[in-house]
């Protein structure tokens, strides 16, 4: 699997980083792809840039980022790196995280 980047263009800088770390295409990290490109599409429209990335491919960069577990979504910007791990199906969590109210 290659890495995928999705960037919703916009005129201003990306307001949110997101990285998404997955083994393979198992069913949990498939999960995790569809809960982050649905919470991306959803409450990030246009102010994100995200990276999914199968650390069998690129093991050197999951060492480097420190990928002790997977699926794990680390997003960065505009506050202090926030990581979550698991199929991303509590978006709530991950929402209240980022301070975003759901809609």
């Amino acid at each position: 699997m290659k890495p995928v980047n999705m960037t919703q263009p916009t005129g201003e800088m990306k307001k949110y980083d997101l990285k998404l770390y997955v083994t393979a295409m198992t069913l949990l990290s498939m999960r995790a792809i569809a809960n982050v490109k649905g919470l991306c599409e959803e409450y990030l429209e246009g102010q994100y840039e995200l990276e999914i990335i199968d650390i069998f491919q690129r093991p050197s960069l999951a060492k480097r980022e420190r990928i002790i577990a997977t699926p794990m979504l680390k997003i960065k910007r505009p506050m202090a790196e926030r990581v979550f791990v698991g199929d991303m199906s509590q978006i709530g969590k991950i929402l209240a995280e980022l301070n975003i109210k759901p809609k």
